[in-house]
């Protein structure tokens, strides 16, 4: 490697000015000398890495802004390259919501940070769209009824396969080589783009890290929309103290179900058929909305038992899974921005009145894409056979650009290619059922033990991506790199610290699927018919979607 001082030097936009990338034309490229730069970075956002205290970093920051010529578009890559410590390897991160990474999204940052605090050169693109997490409703449309396909398609594929060539590149401009090894990290939308590198580009990364991803988005979303719509179908909007205390109560039910009391539902398709919040209507409970006691109403336990079942069309038929017990569906717990999918907003006193509040991620996807921009569709009023027929036509609309689901891997296993999806099984907008879903689909694809290149984690109470009682698997990164370059066996199992009941921190173990850790022994049970509900489920086993 070039000495500290050359680096230093290098760090200009000269250095850079050979990049090519086909298909796209480079308008302009920044190099800025970074140094002293001192940050810490919790382990809750490094998911798969332990937390790091980076001290007094240099490094050079370039930002390459290029475009797709006849596509209008401007999209920003932005890549740190370590200065006296890189450790010879790439780690792109990914974004969240409705990011593709960059700008605006403050876990793209922070896994940037700690990538680069650990020596990695480190890269995220924004594929060309404004606005974070909730920019779709900026960039979604170029005009009433006109999706602006070419960014979906940005968001959905081409900007990761970019980011691996642009950082790669750039490495080989600075240091006079390329990188021995290359990954990709990231969670939700950023974990559902490290999936679609192994589908669509499997040279592009060695190692992938993928936690809670947001494989179906069309699906998906139908279940993130699916309790307002439920709530705006029966006419009524419990408060999210009722929904709180049903959730409680579930985890208070289930919780001994795995023989461990530590207020974690371990297997929620088991306590899906042994926890009934119609049992609790009329329970008094007391109400911060209210600031009094009031009863669960039945309506409660209707949005709660939706929710958890997932959306169902006109006939009873499940569309996609629920959301599990013990997660937070209000968002009151959570310490999040955003509210929860089942939250209402509620006027205060003992005389409140609720109302719906549509997600950020689902309400602009079906209100302006999938209705294409008409000014005069409102989602607040759409019956079920509405619902159902608008989820119907956003898959068919959508899901070649964003549903991540190709179950053949082979390419991206013959290349040498290592894969390890995470997902917490008290996740609040995402099923973990889907995460689990595609695994086996590739097991299916593949006629057999995919272990020798994919691993698949379920995190008992883990919510999305970070929070919940439990901690994540922050030694799983180790475990890829020697996996992906010593030819370590895969990962079995991994550690996690679980916040008790007490209060106190203990350590516990995470296996890879169909296994479970700390000996409790809990055997999967695939759901059938919701006796209970006339509801059909999914059949996990064949995908009839």
């Amino acid at each position: 490697m070039s000495s500290l001082a050359s680096l230093s030097s290098s760090c200009t936009p000269s250095t850079f000015s050979s990049l090519q990338v086909f298909g796209a034309r480079i308008l302009n490229i920044e190099a800025l000398l970074v140094t002293n730069f001192s940050a810490p970075v919790a382990n809750t956002f490094r998911i798969f890495q332990p937390s790091i205290q980076v001290q007094n970093a240099s490094f050079c920051n370039v930002t390459v802004t290029y475009t797709h010529p006849g596509q209008q578009d401007e999209v920003t890559a932005q890549t740190w390259l370590p200065i006296g410590n890189w450790n010879g390897r790439l780690q792109a991160v990914g974004g969240a919501g409705w990011a593709a990474g960059a700008g605006g999204v403050p876990l793209s940052l922070e896994l940037m940070k700690g990538a680069v605090g650990d020596g990695y050169v480190t890269i995220t693109d924004d594929a060309g769209l404004t606005g974070g997490i909730e920019g779709v409703k900026d960039w979604g449309l170029l005009s009433p009824g006109n999706p602006n396909l070419y960014k979906i398609n940005n968001l959905g594929a081409i900007s990761i396969n970019e980011q691996s060539i642009i950082g790669k590149a750039l490495i080989r401009s600075f240091y006079g080589k390329g990188p021995e090894f290359s990954y990709w990290s990231g969670c939700s939308q950023g974990g559902r783009q490290g999936i679609m590198a192994a589908q669509r580009y499997p040279t592009a990364f060695d190692g992938i890290a993928s936690a809670c991803p947001a494989l179906h988005i069309p699906d998906i979303l139908a279940s993130i929309q699916w309790p307002q719509q439920f709530m705006n179908s029966i006419g009524e909007h419990p408060y999210p103290c009722e929904i709180d205390a049903l959730t409680a109560a579930a985890i208070s039910a289930c919780d001994p179900l795995d023989g461990l009391v530590d207020g974690i539902i371990s297997d929620p398709s088991t306590c899906l058929h042994n926890f009934d919040p119609f049992s609790l209507i009329g329970t008094p409970i007391s109400c911060f909305t209210t600031n009094t006691t009031v009863p669960i109403s039945h309506a409660a336990a209707a949005v709660a038992n939706a929710t958890w079942h997932g959306p169902h069309d006109p006939s009873g038929r499940q569309m996609w899974y629920g959301i599990p017990q013990g997660a937070d569906l209000t968002g009151g717990s959570s310490g999040r921005d955003q509210p929860g999918i089942a939250w209402t907003n509620c006027t205060a006193g003992p005389n409140s009145t609720c109302t719906g509040t549509n997600s950020f991620l689902s309400f602009p996807y079906l209100s302006l894409l999938v209705a294409k921009g008409d000014p005069s569709f409102n989602i607040s009023n759409l019956t079920l056979s509405e619902f159902s027929a608008l989820i119907h036509a956003g898959k068919q609309q959508y899901s070649s650009f964003l549903a991540t689901d190709d179950p053949d891997l082979s390419a991206f296993r013959n290349a040498g290619g290592k894969l390890i999806t995470i997902h917490g099984l008290a996740d609040q907008q995402i099923s973990p059922e889907g995460t689990l879903r595609y695994y086996k689909s590739v097991e299916k694809e593949l006629r057999g033990d995919v272990k020798d290149f994919y691993r698949h984690f379920e995190i008992p109470g883990l919510a999305h991506c970070f929070g919940g009682r439990s901690g994540p698997p922050d030694g799983l990164w180790e475990q890829l790199r020697g996996w992906v370059e010593e030819g370590k066996p895969a990962p079995e199992e991994s550690g996690v610290e679980v916040t008790g009941l007490d209060g106190e921190v203990q350590k516990r173990v995470v296996c890879a699927w169909p296994a479970r850790g700390n000996g409790l022994g809990i055997e999967r049970m695939i759901p059938g018919v919701y006796e209970a509900t006339g509801l059909e489920a999914l059949d996990h086993e064949e995908d009839h979607l």
